[in-house]
């Protein structure tokens, strides 16, 4: 009981704090970007377009997964993963209004977030060799059997399924969210900040060089990966 007393009294008071730095929030709205631009480059039969949306796409996916090893605290996967078991209880308890102590990911949104990654890298390694396929560019392509080139190729439409599916229910979180516990999760996004309790101490966060470096070394994988399949 007194612990409780001690967090509502400590959350009147808050500070501002760095949750998001700048290549995170870059990454998240550049990401989202490109989705468009490669739906919209689709349904024009942009194709080139497309297929640069899906590169640069990739190279983005990729900067965030080691980004995810070697960046600033809140966006390490060793700092925002929880078990399934701790995802589903907080889940249980998402129409709970009470403070918020999150400075980064919670344990659900921790798991939307791989999730995103996973079907968003999987697009667009599907992409990039439906792609050379049609070219009949890249060893892949040229190497893999026709069930295979039409087993990557239905893969490639049902993912764009599932990426949708996917950013609907982000959407619809954050608008649960904000109705519901009263937390606004769009707003840090954009300034990297976020008013929480003077509990809550300042994370890490990795300068930018590093980010670029990293960044340079996934525009290189990338094509080489676009060379190879």
């Amino acid at each position: 009981m007194a612990r409780r007393v001690r967090q509502i009294r400590m959350s009147i008071a808050n500070h501002e704090v760095v949750v998001w730095d700048a290549p995170t929030r870059l990454f998240h709205w550049a990401a989202a970007a490109l989705v468009v631009a490669a739906y919209v480059t689709l349904r024009l039969n942009w194709m080139n377009w497309h297929a640069r949306a899906g590169d640069m796409l990739l190279a983005l996916l990729l900067f965030r997964i080691l980004w995810g090893f070697f960046g600033s605290e809140t966006a390490r996967f060793s700092r925002f993963l929880a078990s399934p078991r701790v995802a589903v209880r907080y889940l249980a308890q998402v129409f709970r209004r009470e403070p918020d102590w999150q400075a980064g990911h919670n344990p659900a949104g921790g798991w939307m977030v791989l999730v995103l990654l996973a079907v968003l890298l999987g697009e667009t390694l599907t992409g990039r060799y439906v792609a050379n396929d049609i070219a009949e560019e890249g060893p892949f392509s040229a190497l893999a059997p026709a069930p295979v080139a039409n087993a990557i190729t239905a893969l490639h439409a049902i993912l764009w399924e599932a990426i949708l599916a996917a950013v609907a229910l982000h959407l619809l979180a954050i608008f649960v969210y904000a109705v519901a516990k009263g937390h606004n999760l769009l707003l840090p996004m954009i300034t990297g900040r976020k008013s929480l309790p003077v509990g809550v101490t300042q994370p890490h966060v990795v300068g930018r060089l590093r980010a670029v470096a990293l960044l340079t070394c996934s525009a290189l994988a990338t094509a080489a990966i676009a060379n190879f399949l």
